[in-house]
């Protein structure tokens, strides 16, 4: 690590502190390297070694759970460049700790690192359920897809425990509410009592993020995430159950997994995927910094060809926000990478386009405020 942890600040653009990093033993199974403080914070901390040998002692990271109590729990979007309107996240941060996670930078609001606090310190929204089933029977409500997965992943670790996103999905089930579901996990499977009738009524799919065939580069960018073999064991299962499923190769890495977009998508179509998607390479914020040094340290030898070519795409810096080029990118690399998926999408017969219903929809009932005298 010391090597590469030095070459971390030689980077160009890069404001970083090999001194940040934590040590390899107390992060092992998490996918940032460090845990400073985020943009908000007046303060900086980080661990340093005294000389006593005191970090030595401390413990393994652990994963500790925080109860919020959201007033609201659709969030609405008006993105010109996003297929849906609203979502949910029953959670916030991911104990699947991928390390290029555009959500990252959220923690930032809750007074966290986007680091290595983002997989250790989970937000669970207790009583989600009982807020959305008021706010669908809102007057005047009117039913569109609500996306669930599109920032932190509903089926992650803390949903064994918490079973946040299935009372979710129980809510919209009762009320014929249709949904989209995006996650690398397979406790998704858990849920096909629920998610097959609603597919069968046109109210439900599903969409696995494939990043990787490869084993190893898995467990470095997505180390708590189901193995890639369960993932297209997942799509195979739901997609045999018949429940809608897509792939998305999300997100695309210069120079790590841009060389598997065709293997991708053929394994997932061979288990039942029907449609597809990608996402070039996002580094909002405090990501820059957390995906370069886990670049760094892990492929010195890639880190600054990938960087490069991510500036490409981005006008020359490592993200652009703007609606349209964030998700794909522009310039030459971009253009090569969107023909690619085309081709291979196209070939493969990646071709359907899923319509939820929304015409089936019943407002739960309304609890009345007081008891009527008649």
């Amino acid at each position: 690590m010391g090597h590469a942890a030095q070459s971390v600040t030689e980077m160009k653009g890069a404001r970083l502190d090999a001194g940040a990093i934590v040590e390899a033993e107390r992060r092992r199974g998490r996918g940032a390297l460090s845990k400073r403080s985020g943009r908000f914070e007046k303060e900086t901390r980080e661990e340093t070694d005294d000389g006593w040998g005191s970090l030595e002692s401390l413990e393994a990271l652990k994963t500790n759970f925080h109860v919020e109590k959201p007033r609201t729990i659709i969030t609405r979007n008006d993105s010109p460049d996003i297929s849906f309107d609203r979502s949910i996240n029953p959670y916030r941060g991911c104990e699947h700790g991928c390390v290029y996670c555009f959500a990252r930078p959220t923690h930032a609001y809750m007074g966290f690192s986007p680091g290595l606090d983002f997989e250790t310190e989970i937000f669970v929204k207790e009583g989600a359920a009982q807020r959305l089933e008021r706010e669908l029977s809102a007057p005047g409500y009117v039913p569109k897809t609500i996306a669930i997965g599109t920032n932190t992943d509903p089926y992650q670790p803390a949903e064994k425990i918490h079973r946040v996103m299935r009372s979710i999905l129980e809510a919209l089930s009762r009320a014929n509410h249709p949904v989209g579901i995006v996650t690398k996990s397979a406790l998704v499977l858990r849920d096909l009592d629920l998610l097959a009738p609603m597919a069968a009524k046109g109210l439900a799919k599903v969409a696995i993020s494939v990043t990787t065939l490869d084993r190893k580069l898995a467990r470095l960018m997505e180390p708590r995430a189901a193995t890639p073999e369960l993932r297209l064991e997942t799509i195979e299962k739901l997609s045999a159950a018949g429940v809608p499923t897509a792939v998305m190769t999300a997100p695309i890495i210069p120079s790590i997994n841009d060389d598997e977009i065709e293997r991708i998508l053929t394994r997932a179509h061979a288990a039942g995927a029907r449609e597809a998607g990608y996402v070039l390479l996002r580094l909002p914020l405090e990501l820059r910094d957390l995906f370069t040094e886990w670049l760094v340290a892990n492929f010195p030898d890639r880190a600054r060809r990938a960087l490069a070519l991510v500036r490409s795409t981005r006008d020359g810096k490592l993200y652009d926000s703007a609606f349209g080029a964030r998700m794909k990118g522009e310039g030459p690399y971009a253009w090569m990478i969107g023909r690619r998926f085309e081709v291979a999408a196209a070939r493969l017969g990646f071709t359907e386009k899923t319509r939820l219903r929304t015409d089936l929809f019943e407002p739960p009932l309304r609890t009345p405020k007081q008891l009527s005298l008649f």
